[in-house]
């Protein structure tokens, strides 16, 4: 199997990563099916959290999808003023990538095609300069548990029009080369998050975590 992998490798293994028109934008939040790569610490109930993406067509293949998954580091964008003394009133903006939905399609010999549809919930908190935020996120392919063999980064620009959260559906599809009919996809892994300096990635990687929310105030009842 190494060596039908290295010989992917050789072939330019770059996968072709193709950003799709198909976009929505809302002030809401939505709710129901989601692949997460999360943490057993986290306290926040999965009911509580779950979203709502369209699941895409299942379609018939010569063998099974790449697993695809949001990176537990990168799920999260929280900007702090200081993030040695966070706090609530100290945070910017915000995002957290809440779902994905995949498909994919391949036969014979043909190169495998990813469908997915993102969800990504945006926030402002009071340290938020402007109404508009253009974040960036990445989309990896790596041999599975193994190196990373494509990775390609794209903006997401946002505009809250004077609300203080966005809900962002994105299409994207990705092209993965295949050596040969016997590669399948179960060699390779998906991966999905946000571009995020060491600080935000240590933040999320210690499990403190700010909601989309944080620092807003709240109405009364």
């Amino acid at each position: 199997m190494r060596r039908v992998l290295t010989a992917l490798a050789a072939l330019s293994i770059a996968a072709v990563l193709i950003p799709q028109s198909a976009e929505a934008q809302s002030s809401g939040r939505q709710g129901g099916q989601q692949s997460r790569d999360q943490s057993p610490d986290q306290g926040t109930s999965q009911n509580a959290r779950r979203v709502r993406i369209a699941p895409l067509n299942r379609r018939a293949n010569a063998g099974p999808c790449p697993y695809v998954k949001v990176l537990y580091d990168a799920a999260r964008y929280v900007e702090m003023a200081d993030f040695s003394r966070p706090s609530a009133a100290g945070v910017g903006f915000t995002g957290e990538i809440e779902g994905v939905s995949a498909d994919c399609v391949y036969r014979e010999s043909d190169p495998i095609r990813l469908d997915f549809n993102v969800l990504f919930n945006l926030g402002k908190g009071p340290q938020a300069n402007g109404d508009g935020r253009t974040y960036r996120y990445w989309i990896a392919v790596t041999e599975r548990n193994n190196a990373v063999l494509a990775k390609e980064y794209f903006d997401l620009p946002v505009d809250f029009a004077g609300q203080q959260t966005a809900s962002v559906q994105q299409a994207q599809s990705i092209v993965i080369p295949r050596a040969d009919a016997t590669t399948s996809g179960n060699n390779f892994e998906v991966l999905i998050g946000f571009d995020v300096t060491p600080e935000m990635a240590e933040f999320n990687r210690s499990g403190s975590r700010f909601r989309v929310t944080a620092g807003q105030t709240q109405p009364n009842p």
